[in-house]
């Protein structure tokens, strides 16, 4: 016989004995089928006849013995005992074989303790002393142990359990001396039973205000003050007791719990006061109590790290108060929250936050406008730093999010090309031209202009390098979508993405032609409307021109006025470059033939302008390239050429310079505005409430003389 491979012994060891057993379930099931649907065996037919014919038997014999006599007549004659048959005698012989062991046992034993009284007294005295009970051997017969009333009690218990479901929970009041109390054995002497009345007690507290389960809880709160104790137990002195009840450790910097009984059992109730925690996250109203909240899940994160659907649960919610809170000190103390304990715990957490980070973003940022722009950027900014602690699993998700944005580009390419072919009007752009997807965008610029910087890289190429390119793909595709002045807004705002993008990852993003197109728009070959009585257009709030500014002066001076600082944020870029005389070449000739052709006087003074600083900048770099030894070829002197020199000095740079403080000085005369309005509305509605206050207070005092 050949020599057993491993892969039959592994097969006998672990699954042969599975086989078999799942083989005869098999085959019995076959015969049960098999008999349902009357293909029997011969076998079975024969033992069915067999069964048949007994029966037939017993029905003749019963007829028999009750066919010549009534059966009064039958019991007047007496019962015959019937003799006892082998198996009946063999079994009660291992009856009294059982008996007579026993009772054996019992003499051995009292034989053996008698002897042991003789041989070693001292020892036999010891058990007389301390465990009389192994000298009192007897046979015990496991029935005797039986109670007659064991029936009844059980009962007893299936009514004792059916009465506690219909019972109501019987209500306590919860006081302010009941919750010091709380307080100080929670501070001194802390136990489970503790911990949980009072989470039990903070649970009905959070949920104050749902009327639905109210009757469910076993604490009722009526003052406000041991309200107030209630909430300083549960979210500082609650975290602490369980930290002295199981203690964490410190392993690579991240909190780490023992494997012992205590975390199993105080998990349950960990558990229970997450959910009132969540309660009182979604209800948060100031930073005070943000803070505090905070503060008590971030000492209790340790054991809740495991909990996977708690911890996602808690992540949205933090993530939700972020999001939406006008309160900046909220928003930084959310912000901080989520950055060290992703820091902390990578691996469980950082690549949720980081998604429940961007989709919550992307969905507060649909509604844009003045007021709400300054949340939006400090969202953007924030979530960018969170995408800085790990670098690869960063890209891993940026990646796929991109990926994203390019296929909805692309079907609605793809949608309204055959629109536009059929002759249907072309509605599939507005997958792609809505704040939501602009905002995206950006915030993508924002996070390579935060990573990919050769400052902070050091020498280190980052993996989401290889993320600009695509971004910048998509990013041009959507600009170029629908070439018409309606949507010029959202160009001038993708375009200045691309030159933050281009500004601090070093990489050169062509962006002129893309302002250079909208010179032969309509917008500024058409004579404009006049219409004195708009305002200046928003194109910082906006990416959509509405039709009452469509072919207007105002709107035609707003398209001037971006396209120069534009145009000067663009090449200040390369101010200080070696090779920006060649760069600027051929915009200063398509600028020139424009101006020339032009009849917009106050456009061409400003365009003229403009090429005049990029011929003095150029002008300027010349004359510092005429005093170099090196040939382009020499990359680290190129690099280093004008590092002494700061941008603002150059010719383009102070120009620029002046630009921005126009436009920062506009922009915040419009914010205090904004604020002004803002503060005018408080102010009536605040006096709207007083008269209608005092218009019920006069109504009361009426109704009381009455």
């Amino acid at each position: 016989m050949g020599r057993t491979s491993k892969a039959t012994k592994k097969f006998q060891t672990k699954h042969l004995k599975h086989t078999l057993d799942h083989r005869k379930k098999e085959k019995q099931h076959k015969q049960k089928i098999h008999g349902r649907r009357g293909n029997k065996s011969e076998e079975e037919k024969s033992r069915n006849a067999l069964t048949r014919e007994e029966q037939k038997l017993k029905k003749s014999a019963k007829e028999e013995v009750f066919k010549d006599m009534s059966v009064e007549e039958y019991f007047d004659k007496g019962i015959e005992i019937p003799k006892e048959s082998k198996k009946s005698k063999a079994a009660k012989k291992e009856k009294e074989d059982e008996v007579e062991d026993s009772s054996s046992e019992e003499e051995d034993m009292a034989t053996s303790m008698a002897t042991l009284s003789k041989n070693d007294p001292e020892f036999y005295k010891y058990l007389q002393d301390n465990d009389k009970g192994l000298l009192d051997f007897g046979a015990s017969n496991p029935l005797d142990a039986i109670n007659d009333n064991q029936e009844d009690g059980e009962d007893d218990i299936e009514n004792e359990g059916k009465e506690a479901e219909t019972e109501v929970v019987q209500k306590t009041e919860l006081t302010v001396a009941l919750v010091r109390q709380w307080k100080k054995n929670i501070r001194e002497k802390p136990s489970l039973k503790l911990l949980r009345n009072v989470a039990v007690a903070f649970k009905g507290a959070v949920n104050m205000n749902n009327d639905e389960h109210l009757e469910e809880y076993k604490y009722t709160i009526s003052e406000e003050k041991a309200f107030q104790e209630l909430m300083f137990v549960a979210l500082k002195d609650f975290p602490s007791a369980v930290q002295k009840m199981v203690p964490y450790k410190i392993v690579k910097e991240a909190r780490t719990l023992p494997s012992n009984k205590n975390v199993s059992k105080i998990s349950s109730i960990i558990k229970a006061h997450c959910a009132s925690l969540l309660v009182l996250l979604n209800d948060i109203t100031n930073t005070e109590t943000a803070a505090m909240v905070l503060h008590s899940v971030n000492q209790l994160l340790p054991y809740i790290i495991s909990y996977r659907r708690i911890l996602k649960e808690m992540i949205k919610s933090i993530v939700e108060v972020w999001a939406t809170s006008r309160e900046v000190e909220t928003q930084i103390a959310t912000f901080a929250f989520l950055h060290n304990a992703s820091k902390e715990f990578k691996k469980a957490m950082l690549e949720t936050v980081l998604k429940s980070t961007y989709s919550t973003f992307v969905k507060n940022s649909r509604k844009t406008n003045i007021r709400t722009m300054p949340l939006i950027n400090f969202q953007k900014n924030s979530a960018a730093e969170l995408f800085a602690i790990d670098e690869m699993l960063s890209y891993q998700v940026g990646f796929e999010f991109v990926r994203q944005l390019a296929i909805h580009l692309r079907n609605t390419i793809n949608a309204t090309t055959k629109k536009t072919s059929k002759g249907d009007s072309a509605e599939a752009y507005k997958i792609v031209y809505n704040w939501q997807f602009c905002h995206s965008l950006d915030f993508w610029s924002r996070v390579l202009s935060f990573l990919c910087n050769p400052e902070k890289e050091q020498g280190n190429s980052s993996p989401l390098r290889e993320m600009i390119f695509p971004l910048v793909q998509v990013t041009i595709g959507v600009t170029r979508l629908i070439p018409t002045a309606q949507f010029f807004p959202l160009r001038f705002y993708l375009i200045r993405s691309l030159i933050r993008l281009s500004q601090n990852t070093g990489v050169y993003i062509p962006v002129f032609p893309l302002l250079s197109e909208i010179l032969n728009s309509t917008a500024f070959t058409k004579v404009p409307k006049k219409k004195e009585n708009l305002e200046a257009f928003d194109f910082d709030h906006n990416i959509k021109c509405t039709q009452a500014y469509l072919g207007t002066r105002v709107y035609q001076e707003g398209l001037a006025g971006q396209f120069v600082d534009l145009l000067g944020e663009f090449f200040t870029l390369y101010c200080k470059s070696v090779s920006f005389p060649e760069l600027v070449t051929p915009a200063v000739i398509i600028l020139r033939r424009y101006i020339k052709n032009s009849r917009n006087v106050k456009f061409n003074k400003q365009l003229s302008n403009v090429v005049d600083k990029l011929q003095q900048n150029s002008k300027f770099i010349e004359e510092k390239r005429s005093e170099i030894d090196f040939s382009p070829n020499n990359k680290t002197e190129v690099n280093r050429f004008l590092n002494e020199i700061t941008w603002e000095k150059t010719p383009l740079g102070a120009y620029v310079v002046v630009q921005r403080e126009v436009r920062d000085e506009k922009a915040k005369i419009l914010r205090e505005s904004v604020e002004e309005d803002d503060r005018e509305k408080e102010n009536f509605k605040k006096r709207e409430d007083e008269s209608l206050s005092e218009d019920e207070d006069e109504e009361e005092d009426v109704e009381m003389s009455d």
